[in-house]
Parts: structure tokens; C-alpha cells; sequence
């Protein structure tokens, strides 16, 4: 690569910060690395001129899709890589629809990790095998690429007073269903989305439900 690479490292983990940057300087000649570690610190550093975006997804001020939508507005060629340690299956198309150009799983090996920033570089895009499999299932099956489209409007209603921290007698009284209700919805809630427990119910909820 003859021209200088600038890239942009956005992450709220120091140490992770430091460890891509130490892999990008020494597979790279020329190469200039940019650290923020909050949506709003990225924003500033926006004002600057940037190749690459490594962008993770649960960051202090931005944890959904809209973050895309705010960088591009500011920088429309910026190429964004997801750098997460989410589920790629889960995730990584919802992002690359919302505009990013790839999604990479933190516990990427460093050979993974130049690949993919060689392959975004060159191409535009990086797609993992992960993600390849999923594209295929999707179009194969009919899959919807928002899990939350697999709920009806109701269960939507009580997975949002879930997250919001109400048990089943709030969500009886705010809804005016009976309890008995409640706890079959919340269980089909559960089993629509191959999930057990209100956590992972938050995650899908922060990603997916803009």
C-alpha cells in the first residue's frame, strides 16, 4: 500500500484500543491510527480525513444502527468496519444493511483481522464466512434479517416493558391482560428468539429496535 492509511480506532476498552493498534502498525507500513473511546469523541474526531472506521457496537453515546447513519452524514466515503464481540450471526447483517462494510468478531485471530482490513480496503467490503452463511440462509429460507420481525405487536409491547424492568404484575396491570398472559407471551418472546433470560433480551432489543 504506498499511500499513507489513516484509520480510526473507536472503542471504551483501552486495552483493546491498544492491542489492534500495536497488530494495523506492524502489518502496515504507513499507517496512522486515530483513538476515541465514546460516540461523542468519534464525532470530533470526524473533522479529520479517514480510510477506515473500526467502530464497536455497545459504545458510551451511540449502541445502535443510527450511528452509522450520523457518520456517514459526515464523512459519506468513510469505510466502517464493526469490530464487536456480539454474535456475528446475530448482528453483523443489521449493521451491514444499515451501511457499514463489514463486521468483524473481536475474538478474530490476527491473521483474520489483516485480512479483513486488506478486503475493506481493496473491495470495499469484508465478508466472513460467518456472514456468508447467513446471506445464503436468509435467501434460501426466508429468514427475516430482524428477529424482532419474528414477534407479533404484542409480544413486542411486553419484550419492551421487560427490558424497561417491569415483572409479569406491572406488565398485567399497564397492558390490562392477566398474568397468566404475560408469562405465555414472555415465553413465546423467549422461544421466538432462542433466547433464556431478559439479558440477551436487552441486547436484541438495544440492536434491532430502533
Amino acid at each position: 500500500m504506498n499511500k499513507d492509511l489513516k484509520i480510526l480506532l473507536v472503542d471504551d476498552h483501552s486495552v483493546v484500543r491498544h492491542g489492534v493498534s500495536v497488530l494495523l502498525k506492524r502489518a502496515f507500513d504507513k499507517v496512522t491510527i486515530t483513538q476515541a473511546d465514546s460516540f461523542e469523541d468519534l464525532l470530533t474526531k470526524l473533522n479529520q480525513k479517514h480510510d477506515l472506521l473500526f467502530l464497536d457496537i455497545n459504545l458510551p453515546g451511540g449502541n445502535s444502527t443510527k450511528m452509522i447513519e450520523q457518520i456517514k452524514a459526515s464523512q459519506p466515503d468513510l469505510l466502517i468496519m464493526m469490530f464487536s464481540a456480539y454474535d456475528e450471526s446475530r448482528y453483523a447483517l443489521r449493521y451491514i444493511h444499515a451501511g457499514a462494510n463489514g463486521f468483524l468478531n473481536k475474538y478474530s485471530k490476527d491473521e483474520e483481522i489483516i485480512k479483513a482490513v486488506k478486503s475493506i480496503l481493496e473491495t470495499g467490503k469484508y465478508i466472513s464466512d460467518v456472514v456468508k452463511e447467513k446471506i445464503v440462509e436468509n435467501a434460501l429460507l426466508n429468514k427475516p434479517i430482524n428477529p424482532l420481525e419474528k414477534l407479533s405487536d404484542r409480544e413486542v409491547e411486553v419484550a419492551e416493558l421487560l427490558v424497561s424492568g417491569d415483572g409479569n404484575l406491572e406488565i398485567s396491570n399497564k397492558l390490562n391482560i392477566q398474568m397468566s398472559t404475560v408469562s405465555t407471551l414472555k415465553n413465546r418472546i423467549f422461544d421466538k428468539l432462542g433466547i433464556s433470560n431478559v439479558v440477551r433480551l436487552v441486547e436484541i432489543l438495544r440492536v434491532y429496535k430502533n
